[in-house]
């Protein structure tokens, strides 16, 4: 049982038990709970095995003949030099010894404090301290948020440090023209303007006990990879689609990434969106012909490349069932294109960030802009009476629309 397979199963046991416990069977809830809990036990100690599997493919023989001495507190470390090509790996193990508060040995504390020297002299408590994420880590972490979250994964994130300034275009202008010797040029219309990507910051804090940091190293990593990468990357892809930017004076919420949505909504006219009302008093349901229309507002140019966004519940309950005027369904399952299936030719994808009932179009890799200012840092903080330990991403990020002709946006109307 891989991940998708876990997670997928995982999501129709967590909706079964929903439905259980609304209508009051109490019984069938808690033996469904369980079942849930077996699941989850039966993935971990999956997921532990193929981590010591897959380090145990990785470690070399050589690694194992070096010379040894003993020191005067009875720890054994190297006599011999760590080469550059091995410091990520020694890294690797030795940040994750500190993060599961076990000692490290000379060679190993030699490394860390090589791989921490910008962030050593950080005012610190001691029970409180930043660490630098090993490089294999955090591509790890992105890669698993990207895969979690497909509008993510589509983003061509930067990893410029500090501020980007991004030109964008305003207004394309007219085509070019021909001329004859007699004929001035005349002035073109086209206009730019800057994209400013400063910094928001995003930071989750996963609280792990002290029993449950007594897995192995390798499962202790993959287990902090995939958490990071689940809980980061819901942030970034809700801030992707709908995130309010920066805030003004009187605005209550934090400085965030701004959203496609919100983008579209701010134009006048909202000539970008297209709306539907199935519970109106004259029913105004999705249609052929509205799924048509849409797509006719996406700018030629970004239509390869585009994609199709909404929450499983949509698609399969919304989209999947519409028909074209000759009574043909529309949706065509197909997983060879990145997504679950296709409309149009363009790629339909799963994604939880887009609010229940509407559905994003558009090309993300092309219209949207994300740097991450300030890659992944890991901040810990014991809590020694709770016997827990927190373990705090934290990152500088921010996004924003380079162009909203690259989107078009189906909105259901809520009853008032």
């Amino acid at each position: 049982m891989n991940k998708k397979e876990y997670l997928e199963k995982r999501k129709a046991l967590l909706e079964q038990a929903e439905v259980l416990l609304k209508e009051g069977k109490l019984k069938e809830f808690e033996a469904k709970e369980q079942e849930i809990k077996d699941l989850d036990e039966k993935f971990e100690a999956y997921a532990k095995a193929q981590a010591n599997m897959n380090a145990l493919k990785e470690r070399k023989v050589v690694d194992m003949v070096v010379d040894m001495t003993k020191q005067q507190d009875g720890t054994v470390a190297s006599t011999k030099p760590v080469e550059a090509k091995d410091e990520k790996q020694v890294y690797l193990r030795a940040w994750a010894k500190d993060m599961m508060g076990q000692p490290l040995t000379e060679e190993e504390r030699v490394v860390f404090d090589k791989f921490n020297a910008d962030v050593k002299n950080a005012v610190q408590t001691t029970n409180e301290h930043a660490v630098v994420i090993p490089e294999t880590v955090r591509d790890g972490i992105w890669r698993e948020a990207g895969e979690l979250y497909p509008i993510l994964g589509d983003v061509s994130m930067t990893f410029v440090p500090g501020d980007l300034t991004i030109i964008k275009e305003v207004n394309s202008g007219t085509d070019a023209e021909w001329y004859d010797e007699q004929t001035a040029v005349t002035d073109g219309d086209f206009q730019l303007a800057e994209l400013n990507l400063t910094g928001c910051e995003l930071a989750k804090a996963i609280p792990v006990s002290w029993k449950l940091r007594k897995m192995s190293i390798d499962a202790f990593i993959a287990y902090i990879q995939t958490l990071l990468a689940e809980k980061m990357g819901a942030a970034l892809a809700k801030a992707i689609v709908s995130g309010q930017g920066k805030p003004g004076p009187s605005d209550p919420w934090k400085p965030q990434p701004r959203g496609i949505v919100t983008a579209i909504k701010a134009e006048a006219g909202t000539p970008q969106i297209i709306t539907y009302d199935p519970n109106a008093e004259t029913p105004d349901p999705l249609t052929y012909d509205k799924l048509a229309q849409a797509m006719g507002l996406i700018k030629s140019a970004y239509k390869t490349g585009a994609a199709i966004y909404a929450k499983s519940s949509v698609i399969w309950g919304t989209l999947a069932l519409i028909k074209d005027n000759n009574g043909r369904p529309l949706f065509v399952p197909d997983v060879t294109t990145g997504g679950v299936g296709r409309i149009f030719g363009v790629p339909v994808k799963e994604e939880d960030s887009v609010p229940d009932g509407d559905i994003l179009i558009g090309n993300v890799d092309r219209g949207y802009a994300m740097n991450v200012n300030e890659n992944m840092t890991i901040y810990t903080e014991d809590h020694v009476k709770q016997r827990y330990t927190d373990y705090m991403g934290y990152a500088l990020v921010d996004g924003d629309v380079l162009t909203t002709k690259a989107f078009a946006y189906i909105e259901k109307i809520s009853a008032a």
